[in-house]
């Protein structure tokens, strides 16, 4: 047999041998995955990872109509529930981080920002992560309800169905209340802390803890397992602290 044959036939054999797994990822991990998916890799480089990022809410739904994922991270802990107690999920939810919000804006504004500010007559759109599908938005609601002025700028707001749309909407709105992992991402560390971005102060809500399942896919095949250990790891969450997500 020739070299190039036998090349041939080793590299096919590989690719035989590797594993290929299936997983549904909320939008908000969309600027940390890489890191995660990169460290993962240097442990386990026969084991390839298929991630799909999207709204919490739309990932349960296609979960509950057949889509072939084997693990689940979501943006809250309800969905992943909600798929445990319907037995689409093999194990309990489980904490892997924790999330925190933050208003950004490409405007310039004399007063910090604040939720006082966007009760200014300079704001006339406010981006906000639809409440009723994504965590984010649920936690912006509590946080501007707690704050006292929620009723006075509904209004205002335009609703993206995932964290990442909402980052686009306030990218071209006046304001907007993002993630504070999509404010570490390469593209927006122009964008300055006191400037362009402000903490929601995390006493107006509660930090958003994300929880991940392994679905019932996983029982045929357990790399999962190894993603969803390591995805608990110490190496994971110091990539998890370092993206803007809370320990």
């Amino acid at each position: 047999m020739s070299k190039s044959a036998l090349l041939f036939f080793l590299l096919l054999f590989t690719q035989l041998q590797a594993s290929s797994i299936n997983i549904a990822a909320a939008a908000n991990l969309s600027y940390t995955i890489k890191a995660l998916e990169s460290a993962f890799a240097k442990q386990h480089p026969d084991i390839h990872l298929k991630m799909t990022l999207g709204g919490s809410g739309k990932m349960t739904a296609q979960i509950m109509h057949g889509a072939p994922y084997g693990l689940f991270l979501s943006a809250d802990m309800l969905y992943p529930q909600k798929l445990y107690s319907s037995g689409y999920a093999i194990t309990e939810p489980k904490v892997y981080t924790k999330g925190a919000i933050a208003f950004f804006t490409t405007k310039k504004f004399a007063q910090p920002l604040s939720p006082k500010i966007l009760t200014s007559a300079q704001i006339n759109k406010i981006a906000i992560a639809n409440p009723k599908t994504a965590p984010y938005g649920r936690a912006t609601v509590e946080a501007l309800k707690k704050s006292g002025v929620y009723s006075s700028i509904k209004k205002k707001f335009i609703y993206g169905e995932s964290i990442s749309q909402t980052l686009i909407f306030a990218s071209s709105s006046d304001i907007g209340v993002v993630a504070l992992s999509a404010l570490y991402s390469p593209q927006l560390k122009r964008y300055k802390e006191g400037k362009n971005w402000a903490l929601v102060d995390t006493k107006l809500y509660t930090p958003i803890a994300q929880g991940m399942v392994l679905l019932q896919e996983a029982k045929r095949n357990p790399d999962y397992k190894l993603f969803y250990d390591f995805i608990l790891s110490k190496e994971a969450q110091n990539i998890f602290s370092k993206n803007g997500y809370i320990k």
